[in-house]
C-alpha cells in the first residue's frame, strides 16, 4: 500500500470516490480537514470541551475527530 491509498482510504475521500486523482486529493484531503476542525470547534464550545484541543485535533485527525467528538458522553455541569 502507497501513500496515496493510506492517507486516501484513512481520510475516508477514497471511499467517497475510489479514482481520485492523486494531484486533487491533497488539496481536498486540507480542505476537508480545515473544515472538520471547524466543526469541532463549534461542537467543542457547544458542549463545553476544550476548544482549542478539539480543533487541532480536527485539523489533525478529520472526521475521526468529529466522529469521536459526536460519541462522547454529555459533560455534567455543576
Amino acid at each position: 500500500m502507497d501513500l496515496y491509498h493510506l492517507i486516501g482510504y484513512g481520510s475516508g475521500l477514497l471511499f467517497i470516490k475510489a479514482d481520485m486523482e492523486p494531484a486533487s486529493l491533497w488539496p481536498t484531503l486540507a480542505l476537508v480537514h480545515v473544515l472538520d476542525a471547524i466543526l469541532c470547534a463549534v461542537v467543542a464550545n457547544h458542549s463545553a470541551r476544550n476548544k482549542i484541543l478539539w480543533t487541532l485535533g480536527g485539523l489533525a485527525a478529520g472526521i475521526w475527530a468529529l466522529g469521536a467528538l459526536f460519541l462522547l458522553p454529555a459533560k455534567k455541569t455543576n
